[in-house]
């Protein structure tokens, strides 16, 4: 098992390392990371002092946003695990790689082996529901529109629109692996989505439904409020919510 000191600058580095249990072995985390360790500041203005103060054998950062810092750590001699998925075959990839990189090989396979079984499972249980419909055209799935931020309108991207898709559901918004992407009233109800879901960064759970009525966004749509966390993180909870994307979607 790793004995590495691990400094986690991003928040899906923090809950993917507790994943494969080595907890323990992170030293230091940012405001943003859910884990009571030292905190070396935000998710992108870590403090480098307070960093090497606690003198890391290793380094998390993720996301294009963290380019720079991980540059900036890689100059100052600091050996990096930087991880940048787009597509949630990138995030299942990416419990591997971690777990490579902390000396942790096996724990890493198990927790991706672990997170495509729960996936089969709802993919099991879906087309269970849509048996006896016309399962074979997209139409039979309901549509789902995500909003990620809500000042401008974000429709997410990335990993999401992926994400619906295991769960059961259609993304006529935002394809696959592209950045999220400012959307108006006019296009979401062209899109006539059956249900919409509020996750929106940095607020965990606490978004009132009504944000979209208040702002003249009436539609025929169920709206559901989950915690930022099981959509934005491109960690083991993406799979946590999309459990419970399905079971919202069909009541599984």
């Amino acid at each position: 098992m790793s004995s590495l000191r691990i400094v986690s600058l991003a928040p899906s580095a923090t809950a993917t390392l507790s994943a494969l249990g080595l907890a323990e072995q992170v030293v230091g985390v940012t405001a943003h990371c859910d884990l009571d360790r030292p905190v070396v500041g935000g998710w992108l203005n870590p403090d480098y002092d307070e960093i090497a103060a606690l003198s890391p054998d290793l380094v998390c950062t993720s996301d294009g946003l963290q380019r720079e810092i991980r540059d900036e750590l890689r100059g100052r001699g600091y050996s990096i695990h930087h991880d940048e998925p787009s597509r949630l075959d990138d995030v299942l990839a990416g419990f591997e790689s971690l777990g490579v990189a902390v000396d942790a090989p096996e724990a890493g396979a198990d927790l991706r082996a672990d997170a495509t079984r729960r996936l089969d499972l709802v993919a099991e249980r879906v087309d269970q529901q849509l048996a006896g419909t016309d399962a074979d055209t997209d139409r039979s799935r309901p549509a789902v529109y995500c909003e990620e931020w809500s000042d401008p309108p974000m429709a997410a991207g990335n990993w999401v629109p992926d994400a619906v898709e295991a769960a059961g559901g259609r993304y006529p918004f935002v394809d696959p692996g592209e950045r999220s992407q400012e959307v108006d009233h006019e296009t979401v109800a062209a899109a006539d989505p059956d249900h919409a879901v509020l996750h929106i960064c940095g607020t965990g759970d606490q978004v009132s439904p009504d944000r979209l009525t208040e702002r003249g966004w009436e539609l025929d749509w169920s709206v559901h409020v989950v915690d930022d966390s099981l959509l934005n993180q491109p960690s083991p909870r993406l799979i946590d919510g999309i459990e419970l994307l399905a079971e919202r979607l069909y009541s599984i």
